[in-house]
C-alpha cells in the first residue's frame, strides 16, 4: 500500500530510526517520543488496525519483538507499557496497525 506512511517507512522509502527488522516486523523510534523509550512496532504487511487482523499469529510475533526490544532497551526489569490504538477517537493517527512500546520512566495511569 504505497500511500501508507508506515508501509513506506517499512519499505525504507522514508527514513526512520530503525531499531529492529525481520521478514515480517519492523520497529523504529517514534519521532515524537512520550517516554525515554518509545518505539513503534509494526507488521510489514499492511493491516489498518487491530480489528483487521486475520492471522492472529502476527500479534504473537509483534509481542515477541516487543519483549526482545524491552530487554535490549533495558526496560524489561523496571516495567514498560504497550499501547495499541484503534480508530481516530483513540488517537490512531496512522491507519496501519502499530504497537507503542513505552518505558524508561514512571508511567502514570490513566495516560491522559
Amino acid at each position: 500500500m504505497s500511500e501508507c506512511l508506515f508501509c513506506r517507512i517499512a519499505a525504507k522509502e522514508i527514513p526512520s530510526s530503525m531499531v529492529y527488522e525481520d521478514e515480517k516486523i519492523f520497529a523504529f523510534n517514534d519521532i515524537n517520543p512520550q517516554a525515554p523509550v518509545h518505539i513503534l512496532v509494526i507488521p510489514k504487511e499492511h493491516i489498518p488496525s487491530i480489528t483487521d487482523v486475520k492471522d492472529l499469529s502476527v500479534v504473537g510475533e509483534l509481542y515477541n519483538v516487543i519483549n526482545k526490544l524491552a530487554e535490549a532497551k533495558g526496560v524489561k526489569a523496571t516495567g514498560f507499557r504497550v499501547i495499541v490504538n484503534h480508530g481516530k477517537d483513540s488517537g490512531q493517527a496512522v491507519p496501519h496497525l502499530h504497537f507503542h512500546l513505552l518505558g524508561g520512566r514512571h508511567l502514570h495511569w490513566p495516560p491522559g
